[in-house]
C-alpha cells in the first residue's frame, strides 16, 4: 500500500474560497467554533478537498499587519490540513492582533475539527427535518 503524496507547499486555487457567495454560504450554515481570538466556520462542500477562506478585519491593524496575519493563517492551515477532515469549506476569522504561528497552528488544529463536528450535526438535523416533513 502506497502512502498519499505529501501536500503541496501552497494552497491551490481549488483549495481556496475566493467568491463572496462561497463565504456567505459558509456563514449561513451557522456551524462555528471559537475561542475569543479566532472563529472557525465550516460547511460540507461535497468535494474531496477542504477549501480555506480567511477574513481579517481592520481591528488587526493596517494592511501590512493584516496581510501578515493572513499569511500566518494560510501557512498554519496548510501545514495542518493533512490532520484535518476533508470535504469542508472553512472560513477563519480573526478577533484580535499580534498572533504567532504556533498560536494559530494550535488554534486551527483545535477549532477546525470542532466546527466540522458542528457542521455535521447541523447537516444531520436538516436531513432529519426534511425526512420528517415528507
Amino acid at each position: 500500500m502506497s502512502e498519499s503524496p505529501a501536500p503541496r507547499p501552497t494552497l491551490r486555487r481549488r483549495e481556496r474560497l475566493l467568491a463572496a457567495s462561497d463565504f456567505r454560504a459558509v456563514y449561513a450554515a451557522r456551524a462555528r467554533a471559537g475561542d475569543g481570538r479566532l472563529v472557525v466556520y465550516a460547511r460540507p462542500n461535497g468535494r474531496d478537498v477542504t477549501r480555506l477562506g480567511v477574513s481579517v478585519g481592520k481591528r488587526c491593524g493596517k494592511a501590512v499587519g493584516r496581510n501578515r496575519v493572513k499569511r500566518l493563517l494560510r501557512e498554519a492551515f496548510r501545514q495542518a490540513r493533512a490532520d484535518l477532515p476533508r470535504g469542508y469549506d472553512v472560513v477563519l476569522v480573526t478577533l484580535g492582533r499580534d498572533y504567532t504561528f504556533e498560536e494559530l497552528d494550535r488554534r486551527i488544529r483545535t477549532l477546525v475539527p470542532e466546527a466540522v463536528r458542528r457542521a455535521r450535526e447541523r447537516a444531520a438535523e436538516r436531513s432529519g427535518a426534511e425526512g420528517a416533513a415528507r
